[in-house]
């Protein structure tokens, strides 16, 4: 029987781990014999005995499985067929799901080890770069185009709202149209800009811009033609990533080419200074050094400076006292060091106490924390 919330609320943190662990062990098995009996049902083509024209149209109607799920078990159940040691790999976690079904198209007799134990414990984007790697693509021409317009979409009106017209007087022909037609409403952007690698080096970006960033694009283009006659898009957004990163390293980083003699921080302030920054950065390779009991954390988004010995019980603010964190890991760490503070919200500011508010969220908890 399944487990409800409430049936979990007694466990330890510790248990609580072990049995996430167990039951993650228990479904990559359970999985593992999923694929494996597929792959035999569909050998054997039981699912035409079974009234369905498909292992496809077995998986999503008799089993209830989603049309991504049973894609991905039944491009897998194949590719095991012909390559068990994939079923093994799968049953010890060192492969996914989404990693077979990536690589089932190109491996072969005498590729499928090599290119399977390449892949172990990669991500979705590192065996992506390794498919590049097996089948290198073409360039994708430059291009910018104009999206279709939307199109209107045509409403129909309940019956009674027609009846009701009809006994009205006669009005012009558009009123009396049991119809309306409204705008359609702009589609939301449910599927993300594109970054997938073409080959070795390459990568295919694609992304919808706004009229007021064409413009840009094309005043720039005009703007360079000396430098770059044909326009290309790809050069110009690499000259545009360039500067902003330089932008980005000096504002975040202090980095510079000609720095300034580093300057001792001055006791009590939180300022963290250019050199100290620097330093910091350069020394935790610009990546959270938060170390947890599996290893360290790999997060590089969202990075902040994070006192080892808190500023509110007298931590300095130099490189000695500094590490980088991520946002997560660094209110992880000053809530277990401090203990969970409530702050509530009032008319949009966070009040620490009577006489004490920030203007905003994160300061609070910043000052409350000691940060």
């Amino acid at each position: 029987m399944p487990k409800d919330s409430s049936s979990l609320t007694h466990l330890t943190n510790e248990q609580l781990l072990l049995e996430v662990k167990a039951l993650a062990a228990r479904e990559r098995e359970a999985t593992t014999q999923l694929i494996a009996s597929l792959a035999e049902l569909d050998a054997r083509r039981l699912y035409l005995g079974e009234g369905f024209s498909s292992l496809f149209t077995y998986c999503t109607q008799c089993l209830r499985l989603s049309e991504h799920a049973a894609y991905n078990r039944i491009e897998a159940a194949r590719a095991a067929r012909k390559w068990p040691v994939i079923l093994e790999m799968l049953a010890d976690g060192s492969i996914t799901l989404t990693t077979v079904c990536l690589l089932a198209s190109h491996l072969t007799s005498d590729n499928h080890r090599l290119v399977l134990n390449a892949a172990r414990y990669k991500s979705k984007r590192e065996v992506e770069q390794q498919v590049a790697a097996l089948r290198p693509l073409p360039p994708v021409p430059s291009s910018v185009r104009k999206l279709p317009a939307p199109k209107p979409v045509v409403v129909p009106q309940p019956a009674s709202a027609v009846l009701e017209t009809r006994s009205q007087p006669l009005a012009p022909a558009h009123a009396s149209d049991p119809t309306d037609v409204v705008p359609r409403p702009p589609a939301p952007a449910s599927r993300p800009a594109v970054v997938a690698p073409l080959a070795p080096e390459r990568y295919k970006v694609q992304l919808t811009i706004s009229q007021e960033t064409h413009d840009k694009l094309r005043r720039v283009q005009d703007l360079l033609r000396h430098s770059i006659p044909d326009g290309d898009p790809a050069a110009i957004f690499d000259r545009a990533l360039t500067l902003l990163l330089e932008d980005l390293e000096c504002k975040k980083l202090a980095q510079t080419d000609r720095p300034r003699p580093a300057r001792e921080s001055m006791s009590g302030s939180r300022h963290v200074p250019a050199a100290v920054r620097r330093e910091v950065w350069k020394r935790d390779g610009g990546q959270c050094a938060f170390l947890g009991t599996t290893g360290r954390c790999a997060e590089r988004g969202f990075l902040e400076f994070h006192h080892v010995v808190p500023f509110a019980e007298g931590g300095e603010t130099t490189s000695a006292n500094l590490q980088l964190r991520c946002r997560a890991h660094n209110v992880y760490e000053a809530e277990r060091h401090f203990g969970l503070l409530l702050l509530r919200e009032e008319q949009g500011d966070y009040v620490l106490g009577p006489d004490r508010v920030a203007a905003k969220p994160e300061d609070a908890r910043a000052e409350a924390l000691g940060l």
